[in-house]
């Protein structure tokens, strides 16, 4: 039996990375029109980030440089 993650989103640790996501694009979306496009606009990349980096470290064909990748999160 193959227990490879063949998808991201399988992964539970990309899953627990959206729930932040989730809660600030709730939490913003209360802004003003200024902060929603400033301050709004960052804190949701930042949320993002996280998610975003397993995505693409899933991506790397072995796990030393998936790790790699993640080092930054």
């Amino acid at each position: 039996m193959d227990s490879e993650v063949k998808r991201f989103r399988n992964l539970s640790v990309w899953q627990v990375a959206m729930d932040p996501v989730e809660e600030v694009y709730r939490l913003t979306q209360g802004f003003s029109e200024h902060e929603r496009y400033n301050l709004a606009g960052q804190t949701r990349r930042a949320a993002v980030s996280m998610a975003s980096n397993i995505a693409e470290g899933h991506t790397r064909s072995h796990t030393k440089g998936f790790l790699h990748h993640l080092s930054g999160v």
